[in-house]
């Protein structure tokens, strides 16, 4: 059985942006937070460490069983099996994180596709995390695209010296998906919904900048969103 000082060494050192946003949700909520970012986590590297497409595509399928139903001894997947027991989580929303996430294994052919898929993968994580914490709404989401968008502007020359890409392979410019994720910061975030949106302080920061490590400077940023109820 996986214990939540488990779970909160793996996602601190797997996800340290989402790991800190967390920190400003209730008590209660904060270990199905982290188990909801864990998993995430694990599709995330589906693509990373596998060789080929086809492997990434297994690694997910995998993941597909374990929201399924299927009985895993992992550090992720058996808490997970046990919240989705419990309704804490949706098998159709967990599925959809999964379904998303193909689209890392082929390029992205454009503007639109690129758009459905950080909207299916970090828009979407917003709003399930925002669903758990009471509220299920566009602008969570919203606001999780824009972060997604980000991470993968962050992520871009890391990615094309591995020879891959996540940008839409149309000639979308970086000026064009920075202008986009900035509309997207507008929107205003649920107060209940608070520590799902967080992740927009970093995508506020960052975009139009070169990559840099987040530090205390950010933390502290999000802290006062969180107290202000804005980012």
């Amino acid at each position: 059985m996986t214990s939540s000082s488990e779970l909160l060494v793996h996602i601190r050192r797997a996800d340290p942006d989402r790991y800190f946003t967390s920190l400003f949700a209730p008590a209660d909520k904060r270990e199905a937070l982290w188990l909801l970012y864990g998993f995430n986590n694990e599709l995330a590297r589906a693509r990373e460490v596998a060789s080929e497409p086809t492997l990434a595509l297994i690694r997910l399928t995998w993941w597909r069983k374990v929201v399924d139903g299927a009985q895993r001894n992992h550090l992720i997947a058996t808490p997970l099996t046990k919240a989705l027991n419990q309704g804490i989580f949706t098998r159709a929303d967990l599925a959809a994180l999964i379904d998303a996430r193909e689209a890392e294994t082929a390029a992205i052919a454009d503007f639109t596709h690129f758009m459905a898929y950080v909207r299916g993968t970090a828009g979407k994580l917003a709003r399930v995390a925002g669903k758990l914490l009471g509220e299920d709404s566009d602008a969570v989401e919203d606001l999780g695209t824009a972060y997604g968008i980000s991470g993968v502007l962050r992520a871009a020359p890391f990615l094309a010296r591995q020879g891959r890409s996540l940008l839409p392979a149309d000639g979308t410019t970086e000026k064009q998906l920075v202008s986009t994720a900035q509309a997207l910061l507008k929107a205003s975030p649920p107060r209940a919904a608070m520590a799902a949106c967080l992740t927009a302080v970093y995508a506020k920061r960052d975009l139009g900048k070169t990559y840099r490590p987040h530090g205390l400077a950010d933390k502290l940023a999000v802290l006062n969103a969180a107290v202000w109820g804005r980012v």
